[in-house]
């Protein structure tokens, strides 16, 4: 299980839950950053924070401190059928 904030642009990846409280996350799953939710990471700014998420149709950027709280299982690269 990683973090949000340690998947790659252009990888995708399956929220399992979020480590955060109070306001921060009341937001999250505002957001639609539930259990079972895909995610892929669209992109990070020149400075590296923030990031896009490309999330339940949405692009939504997000802080790395944001990022931190929400756990993701990576989502598996299907092989290419000539491997």
């Amino acid at each position: 299980m990683l973090r949000l904030c340690d998947i790659a642009p252009g990888q995708g990846a399956c929220v399992c839950g979020l480590a955060t409280q109070g306001r921060m996350r009341r937001r999250l799953l505002e957001l639609g950053l539930v259990d079972g939710t895909i995610v892929e990471c669209l992109g990070r700014s020149p400075w590296g924070d923030p990031s896009a998420f490309l999330i339940r149709g949405a692009v939504i950027a997000l802080r790395k401190a944001d990022c931190a709280g929400i756990l993701v299982q990576p989502e598996e690269q299907e092989a290419a059928p000539w491997d």
